[in-house]
């Protein structure tokens, strides 16, 4: 927009300013050449009362010397009454102007080579018609034409200067708060929430700038009221956990009593954990740095250890698979976890008892898969599945499970799919970047099949 500003005043200015200085640097050089013409005039005039009073030849000679350059002017006296016809000074004008001038009895210009002369009728004593000729250089016709072109042009080149100096101060003023809009935009998508616009520039702009500012401060207040609210109901949650821990305390030893109490303890501290995350003023926008992350073997072997347990319950079968190396991914690991929970506690809750399942994970150059896989009837309709808040509620179900998943593959660039395993049931894969590139989108799948090709998954 500064350039188009910018352009815009220069084309205008230039055009302004060729639409005067043309014409001005044309008349300038019409009136050197009539103050030209005028000094030879007034040569001219001072020989004529010398040719009305005389034409003797000495006279008119020092007349002629008297009045400038004998070079420059010249005087045809024709013949009469038995007198020879008279020529002084050096003639450049051919005779037929001359004679013209003569028969006409009026002043006339002819072009002669090196500049013009003038041709001045004068009437003798005798009734005869004298020509008076004056020489006009083109150099003096054209003297200071060139230097009036030069002050134009330089005026001309300056005014150009000073519209895009004006032009370009215009445009910083209503460029920047427009830039200032978007960076604040841009930082506030980004989850920087406490970027404002100055209000600033055209009237336009401010108002823009005021609702924006406005329009962040509700944003604000909108996330402070959700994060107040998700606390509050985490907190209300203690009352019912407290009996929980206590009723698992009374259990005494087993192995199921061990499970229960295990379970009661994660679900304390996921709650805690809500509850942290929900009061926290600022949020956690900041990007995994370099040694951050987790190992996603550790977590997988860790959180099957748990699962084995409540399997062997069920006479489920489990297997696990691609856990014996490291395999660090930037993902959190809490994260990695809750989403791990939240597929095989679907394994559980949506497959009769003793279907088998498997977890795999397969460590690619730039991605890492986490495939969990499982022997039941399947998901009839996975992109219903996928859609966040799709649970009907009827079988424990809210719909955010996969979303979790979802959600922690595409921080990292990643994205989740739902298939058939080779089981026979449901098949989860989950998609780790590693290369940090942007979220996938729709528009992205082919990419993204492509290196999962390289990683050797189908």
């Amino acid at each position: 927009m500064r350039w188009a500003l910018v352009k815009v005043c220069v084309a205008v200015t230039t055009m302004v300013v060729v639409a005067f200085a043309v014409p001005l640097g044309l008349v300038i050089k019409e009136m050197a050449r009539d103050r030209a013409f005028s000094n030879a005039e007034r040569q001219a005039a001072a020989i004529a009362p010398a040719l009305s009073i005389t034409t003797d030849r000495d006279e008119l000679e020092r007349v002629v010397a008297s009045a400038g350059s004998d070079a420059g002017i010249a005087v045809h006296i024709p013949a009469g009454d038995g007198k020879p016809a008279v020529e002084i000074g050096r003639q450049r004008a051919v005779g037929k102007d001359v004679t013209m001038t003569r028969r006409l009895g009026r002043a006339s210009t002819a072009e002669v080579p090196g500049g013009s002369t003038l041709l001045q009728p004068i009437a003798l004593s005798s009734g005869e018609i004298a020509v008076i000729e004056v020489y006009v250089p083109e150099a003096e016709v054209s003297n200071g034409v060139g230097t009036a072109w030069a002050v134009l042009a330089a005026v001309g080149v300056a005014l150009v200067i000073g519209s895009v100096a004006v032009a370009d101060r215009l445009g910083v003023r209503m460029v920047q708060p427009a830039q200032h809009l978007a960076e604040s935009a841009h930082e506030l998508g980004e989850g920087k929430l406490g970027s404002r616009v100055p209000e600033e520039g055209p009237t336009e702009l401010r108002l823009a700038a005021v609702a924006f500012n406005s329009m962040a401060d509700q944003v604000v207040q909108l996330l402070a009221n959700e994060r107040e609210l998700a606390a509050d109901l985490s907190h209300r949650l203690r009352t019912p956990l407290t009996v929980l821990r206590l009723n698992a305390a009374s259990l005494g030893d087993g192995p199921a009593a061990d499970q229960t109490r295990a379970a009661v303890e994660q679900l304390e501290r996921e709650v805690d954990t809500i509850i942290r995350t929900a009061r926290e003023a600022k949020p956690q926008t900041a990007a995994i740095g370099v040694g951050a992350g987790c190992d996603a073997s550790e977590v997988v072997r860790e959180r099957m250890d748990f699962w084995s347990a409540l399997a062997e319950d069920e006479g489920r079968k489990v297997r696990v698979a691609g856990v014996d190396r490291p395999c660090r991914i930037p993902v959190a690991r809490a994260d990695l976890a809750a989403a791990l929970d939240a597929l095989l506690g679907n394994v559980f809750r949506h497959t009769p008892e003793g279907t088998a399942f498997a977890v795999d994970v397969h460590n690619a150059e730039d991605a890492v898969i986490v495939l969990v896989s499982d022997a039941g009837a399947g998901i009839v309709d996975p992109e219903a599945a996928m859609a966040r808040g799709r649970g009907s509620g009827n079988d424990g179900s809210t719909g955010l499970g996969l979303d979790i998943v979802r959600r922690l593959a595409e921080s990292t660039g990643g994205d989740v799919r739902i298939g058939s395993s080779v089981l026979g049931g449901t098949e989860v894969r989950i998609w780790i970047q590693l290369d940090g590139r942007a979220p996938v989108r729709s528009g992205h799948r082919g990419s993204v099949r492509r290196r999962r090709r390289r990683a050797g998954v189908a």
